[in-house]
């Protein structure tokens, strides 16, 4: 029997879980962590991110997005990355005390059978611990091909 093991990650954000669900949520701050992006981040909304030049944009369904809790999604679209299709990238925010949230990242489907597991979970480490953290609680965030994402690009072809 084989196991395979969805990506995951769980950060304390120092920040209120609505400031979190906003970031996960709204096209501003979406595109201001992860990507520029079009559509309605809302439970049945579309989100269209243009994440490679040439090729038509991800297409992601939002099945939920309950205040301040639970924001799932459906990769409907994605030809850049076919593996992707089906998946369902999942964020859980939990309140804690002094105005901070724990948010569990979990991405279903993006497994140990994907080719892209490796480079996708590095990729989520910075964009959801490093840019959608920092951008939660005030900083600028450090979206797809912004100076920072590029410099971390580089060093891990490097590494």
């Amino acid at each position: 029997m084989t196991t395979t093991t969805n990506y995951r990650t769980t950060v304390r954000v120092n920040a209120p879980a609505d400031v979190v669900f906003e970031a996960v949520t709204t096209a501003d701050a979406l595109a201001a962590w992860w990507s520029p992006v079009t559509g309605s981040g809302l439970t049945g909304g579309e989100l269209r991110f243009p994440m490679v030049a040439g090729e038509p944009p991800l297409l992601i369904q939002v099945d939920e997005a309950t205040r301040p809790a639970t924001v799932r999604w459906t990769v409907a679209e994605c030809t850049f990355m076919q593996d992707w299709v089906g998946t369902q990238p999942t964020f859980t925010i939990t309140p804690l005390d002094e105005g901070a949230c724990e948010l569990t990242f979990e991405h279903l489907g993006l497994n140990d059978q994907l080719e892209c597991k490796d480079m996708c979970s590095r990729s989520w480490d910075h964009f959801v611990r490093t840019s959608m953290r920092e951008l939660a609680e005030g900083g600028p965030g450090a979206p797809n091909r912004s100076p920072r994402d590029l410099a971390r690009r580089a060093a891990e072809q490097q590494a």
